[in-house]
């Protein structure tokens, strides 16, 4: 069986932090825009808003990289978890767990450079549900 998936959208907002409790793992989460390979006739493009969990040093690339705006891509693996609220309603989320993160987009329109211009046009980093402290010399690019 195979559960892969690989999506290029823009974040609709810049990654929010937080630690698990038991080990302070680091998690990032994100909402990913991404745009419909179809357009119905007389009708604007629609998006999907796909939810986005990464763990360990991939969270803390994306908290430090990562902002409103900028197109990604993102690989990985479908997840669906559930839980009880505080009114005792199961809840349920389908997000993907991402495994590999990258820049998407090229220049900037203005001329200036852009994170993807300064870092390379891909940043792979593996999925770890360890946290360490990342610098610019941990960087793959």
């Amino acid at each position: 069986m195979v559960n892969t998936v690989v999506l290029i959208g823009r974040l609709t907002k810049d990654p929010e932090v937080r630690y698990t409790q038991t080990n302070n793992t680091m998690v990032s989460s994100f909402t990913l825009a991404v745009n419909r390979s179809f357009v119905r006739q007389g009708e604007e493009r629609q998006a999907d808003f796909i939810p986005i969990v990464v763990w360990g040093k991939s969270a803390e690339f994306a908290s430090k990289y990562f902002k409103k705006g900028m197109q990604v891509s993102v690989v990985g693996r479908i997840q669906t978890r559930s839980w009880d609220d505080q009114n005792g309603q199961k809840r349920y989320v389908t997000e993907v767990v991402a495994s590999e993160l990258g820049f998407a987009e090229g220049r900037r329109e203005d001329g200036g450079s852009n994170v993807a211009e300064t870092f390379g046009s891909i940043a792979d980093v593996s999925n770890t549900n360890e946290f360490s402290t990342i610098t610019d010399d941990d960087l793959p690019f």
